[in-house]
């Protein structure tokens, strides 16, 4: 056997989506392509029995939520709870200090510019 030194991505394509599987020596992640975050599951928890917990955890929490484009609303048969946790997780992170101090840097040379 040829031991898993470094990182080892390759493509998936499930139910007409595009995937990317990415195996590691910790963990296996599975990722929209062109997204960051994924699924991920350590090799620990898959070879003690955990994995199962920690794929209903992720279904619960719809990581990989399928939407369909033009497609009616199902009828609520309830009210929703106050609280509902969306059903697809927002994947956008926060804009970087550096990209603010850039953003901030570019408007001072701008209102200089025109002054």
């Amino acid at each position: 056997m040829t031991p898993l030194h470094s990182t080892l991505k390759r493509a998936l394509t499930i139910d007409g989506r595009e995937y990317v599987l990415t195996l590691t020596q910790d963990a296996l992640k599975l990722t929209l392509k062109g997204k960051r975050n994924g699924v991920e599951l350590p090799w620990t928890q898959l070879v003690n029995g955990e994995a199962a917990l920690a794929v209903a955890l992720h279904a619960s929490l719809g990581a990989f939520a399928t939407t369909v484009k033009n497609a009616a609303p199902a009828p609520r048969t309830a009210p929703a709870p106050a609280l509902a946790p969306s059903p697809e997780p927002t994947l956008a992170a926060p804009p970087s200090a550096a990209r603010v101090r850039s953003a901030k840097r570019a408007k001072r040379k701008n209102a200089a510019r025109k002054k």
